[in-house]
């Protein structure tokens, strides 16, 4: 859906962006991830045209957005900024409200989608009137969130939209984030530096540094197929947490004993992540619970703690040797 062809950006005799291309699929996830100065914002900001590129193209469908003017390009791409960005003296509902306006949509329209987007994102039914100053920092990302999907835009750029929040919000808001049916059917291009929040939310993550793709692929190839020593050691440090959180069931099925199912047991979806598992069955070592494998077969198992992570061992070593 979206397509940048040997992109490249300089500002004064740096450098920022360097002949970069990569494609986003339609209904995909693409978290832009590296560390500051690495291009990544740069980037975003060329595909809704806030910056130029000097050289390269574009495309959006397959037609090139230079062709277009840039204010009707940004009204069809939602956009959320590094720091919300709300109007101070707009209320909620005025800020909400912005791109609907300039389309000319009746009063009416626009009251409904707003109303339908404040119940959505968990707002309170009694903010429209209120002024961003008298939100939380939560709830100010949540309208920012909702601006931006307000003319239901098929295309989203965020920009370390969660950056400014605290860790216990941020978390929230992700979840929330991962969740939301509306944006399961957008094409989403996001910026962090966070790399716990790209393997949380991306579908595949494009890791830049000094203006160039260093990788580009799924969270999991990221981890086990790295690309260069830079793509290896920009995840040691976090490395263990990260694997826990995209290793699934599913993944680590093989290595999971069979056992016999006696009573009643409670019940996980393969595709759960190994992170997630474990934090229901640490709470009782002596608990089994029961796995539920592809659903083609049918297949179920039924494991405690120390069983489910000498699978996920065993996982990893076979990975560590592919």
């Amino acid at each position: 859906m979206i397509t940048l062809a040997d992109i490249s950006k300089n500002f004064g005799s740096t450098r920022a962006v360097n002949e970069i291309s990569f494609t986003v699929r339609e209904g995909e996830t693409l978290i832009l991830l590296g560390t500051s100065g690495c291009g990544k914002t740069t980037t975003l900001k060329m595909i809704n045209r806030l910056i130029e590129p000097d050289s390269g193209t574009i495309s959006i469908n397959g037609q090139a957005i230079s062709r277009e003017k840039p204010e009707f390009l940004r009204r069809r791409i939602g956009y959320v900024m590094q720091n919300i960005g709300l109007f101070p003296h707009y209320t909620v509902a005025e800020n909400i409200a912005v791109v609907p306006k300039l389309l000319k949509w009746n009063k009416e329209k626009t009251r409904e989608r707003i109303l339908e987007l404040i119940e959505k994102l968990r707002l309170p039914n009694d903010c429209m009137n209120l002024f961003p100053h008298q939100l939380s920092g939560g709830q100010q990302q949540r309208v920012g969130l909702a601006r931006a999907l307000v003319a239901d835009p098929a295309i989203l750029l965020m920009d370390e939209p969660f950056g400014a929040l605290d860790n216990v919000t941020r978390s929230g808001i992700q979840s929330e984030f991962k969740a939301l049916e509306e944006l399961k059917r957008k094409t989403i291009v996001m910026v962090t530096h966070d790399v716990q929040e790209a393997f949380e939310l991306a579908d595949r993550i494009c890791l830049m540094d000094c203006g160039k793709i260093v990788q580009i692929g799924a969270p999991k190839d990221l981890l086990y197929k790295p690309a260069s020593e830079f793509a290896r050691k920009f995840l040691d440090s976090q490395r263990l947490a990260l694997e826990f959180k995209v290793v699934t069931i599913k993944d680590i099925w093989e290595f999971l004993p069979v056992n016999i199912l006696r009573g009643k047991v409670n019940a996980l979806s393969a595709t759960t992540d190994v992170w997630s598992a474990m934090e229901i069955l640490s709470s009782t070592l002596n608990d089994k619970v029961q796995l539920f494998s592809d659903p083609e077969t049918q297949q179920t198992k039924v494991i405690n703690f120390q069983e489910l992570s000498g699978a996920f061992h065993s996982y990893k070593q076979t990975r560590s040797h592919d």
